[in-house]
């Protein structure tokens, strides 16, 4: 799926591409399949094992994660890559999901789900645009995203990555995020004019797995989706159409499986379905260490199952060696033909062509003297605080408590108002995210006292409401990310709870005991269980995860802005309702998928 060259240009990157191949040993070869993470390759590995992509997880960062410590890092990379008999310079990526949010004072952005509650596919696009800029500015070319999953159970601590859980809407989203972060299509310098290569993940249907009982109790991340064809095509693959007709770089396989085979053993669906019926032309990389599930009784089993069914790149961030060994062992015992190891290197080098790796191993943003001035400027803080506002959804307001008056005595309670990290959710700085992290950005009661006409009291734990004319109390779920935000029924480890805290409820307990009216603010990635308290709150807002931005719920909450969010996922009323979604024959939520109010 060329679509953005013309036809004498993609000849003469076919050209060079095989002139490549031509000269590649074995050893490059399988080289160029390989991806490691920082903390565990260095330069030198680059040089000897010709490395194809180096990653960092999240969290992992070098230096003080500055913007320049990662342009040296990756310079470090790239003059490695470059001194090797071809010098083919590597591809870094990283997960610039909601923003370059791993990196310190970047914009940090609405997770999807908030994406999609504002109903507005080119506030998507422009978002791809600024964390595009943002991430090429530290000298990064690739972003695992857009995730274009469909997400149908709340219990999956993926499900705020989701744009919603109805194929339609994820597909509006799909397209333009692609060509925000990469441009028209990969068109021969991309890196160049200081865009990324993007990632649609994951592939497929990871957000349709069945909820049941597994080795560490219930799990549903990393689970098995059990559909028809018809049915997978429908829900799930849908979605996937406008980011390869919008010339998506590379597919990210999921941890997933579909009807008990492991995507990342899947022929049918990843060789198959996406390169061969959808003519997926860029090239596919497994997720992190993905293929230790596969279940067999040897690691070279799995590099076999996995490259055969159309692995083209593997991320293995610590056993890197491994995969080389055995991979290398399999093809001269002809276990993978040197044909599937030349296609998959043929895509990869296409793609390195395609997005001008080559003439721009560093992009050119990275290195200009006011670089710094890209990371989290005004114009993208600016975007970011309109998506926050967009998104906001008015599920109740009762007697007209919202909007709030500037003039009055307002009140405000709640850990998750003062705290960026907390309405920033997972993958924000480090990988599960956390309360306090240090990052510009403004905090919900910040954006409040802001607009407010009067001096804002503020009470974590509710007290001292007595007096006020209004009260904002702010709750909702502690940071997670993938496997630790899975819902399971308590007691466990792990447990995570869809609903409202003990220490949560007490907040709401202090406030309510003082006869103020009540605002409710839930931050939160889903729909959390509140019909036993929504009864006592006069008003009520969804605020999902906003991101470095929180004073773009300040705009709606003081009338600014009137709300014109809409559910991008069905609101249950209960935790017995789950899985529900629009569409079902019993369908009768607390609150419909499309819902919102406005003033």
């Amino acid at each position: 799926m060329l679509v953005s060259i013309s036809s004498h240009a993609e000849s003469s990157l076919q050209d060079r591409v095989e002139g490549l191949l031509a000269e590649m040993t074995l050893a490059e070869k399988i080289g160029q399949m390989t991806q490691a993470e920082r903390q565990h390759a260095t330069p030198e590995d680059v040089k000897k094992y010709y490395l194809g992509s180096i990653l960092n997880g999240g969290g992992s960062v070098p230096g003080k994660n500055r913007r320049q410590d990662w342009v040296d890092m990756i310079s470090g990379y790239q003059q490695a890559a470059q001194s090797t008999r071809l010098g083919i310079p590597i591809l870094y990526g990283t997960d610039a999901v909601h923003g370059h949010s791993n990196v310190k004072d970047a914009t940090i952005f609405p997770h999807n789900v908030a994406i999609g509650a504002t109903r507005n596919p080119r506030l998507a696009h422009d978002i791809g645009v600024a964390t595009a800029l943002e991430t090429a500015a530290t000298g990064v070319h690739w972003t695992f995203a857009p995730t274009l999953c469909v997400a149908r159970d709340d219990r999956w601590g993926r499900a705020y990555e989701c744009f919603g859980e109805q194929p339609d809407l994820v597909s509006e989203f799909s397209g333009p995020f692609v060509k925000g972060l990469q441009g028209g299509g990969l068109n021969g310098n991309t890196i160049g004019q200081n865009r990324v290569i993007a990632t649609a993940k994951h592939w497929v249907a990871d957000g349709g797995t069945t909820y049941g009982t597994g080795d560490e109790g219930y799990a549903i991340d990393r689970g098995d989706t059990r559909l028809e064809f018809a049915d997978l095509e429908r829900l799930h693959i849908a979605p996937y159409l406008p980011a390869l007709k919008a010339d998506v770089g590379t597919v990210m396989v999921s941890y997933s499986s579909v009807n008990g085979t492991k995507m990342h053993e899947h022929k049918g669906l990843v060789n198959d379905t996406l390169k061969g019926d959808l003519g997926f032309s860029g090239f596919t990389i497994s997720d992190w260490s993905a293929l230790s599930e596969i279940p067999a009784e040897t690691n070279r089993e799995r590099v076999v199952r996995s490259v055969n069914a159309g692995l083209d790149m593997v991320m293995e961030p610590e056993n890197w060696k491994e995969f080389i060994s055995d991979l290398t062992d399999a093809v001269k015992a002809g276990e993978v033909p040197m044909s599937r190891i030349d296609e998959a290197v043929r895509r990869i080098l296409m793609i390195k062509l395609r997005s001008g790796l080559f003439e721009h191993p560093v992009a050119p943003i990275a290195l200009r003297a006011d670089a710094d001035m890209i990371i989290g400027n005004a114009q993208h803080r600016a975007l970011a605080r309109q998506a926050v506002r967009e998104s906001v959804v008015l599920l109740k307001n009762e007697g007209g408590v919202l909007p709030i008056d500037k003039e009055s005595r307002i009140f405000v309670a709640g850990s998750h108002a003062n705290d960026i990290g907390l309405q920033s959710g997972g993958w924000t700085i480090e990988w599960q995210g956390k309360s306090g992290v240090e990052t510009t950005g403004t905090s919900i009661l910040e954006g409040i006292q802001d607009l407010a006409h009067r001096k804002v009291s503020y009470s974590a734990d509710g007290t001292g409401a007595a007096g006020h004319d209004v009260a904002v109390v702010v709750i909702g779920e502690d940071p997670y990310a993938e496997g630790w935000g899975d819902y399971r029924p308590a007691p466990c480890e792990k447990c995570k709870p869809i609903g409202i805290g003990e220490d949560q409820r007490t907040v709401l307990d202090n406030v309510r005991a003082s006869g103020v009216p009540m605002v409710v603010v839930l931050v939160s990635g889903r729909p959390l269980m509140i019909e036993e308290e929504i009864s006592s709150w006069n008003s009520m807002v969804a605020a999902w995860l906003p991101g470095s931005e929180g004073a773009g719920v300040a705009d709606v909450l003081l009338g600014d802005y009137a709300p014109t969010g809409k559910l991008p996922v069905t609101w249950p009323k209960k935790l017995s309702q789950i899985p529900i979604n629009y569409g079902d024959k019993e369908y009768e939520p607390l609150f419909p998928y499309g819902f919102g109010m406005t003033y």
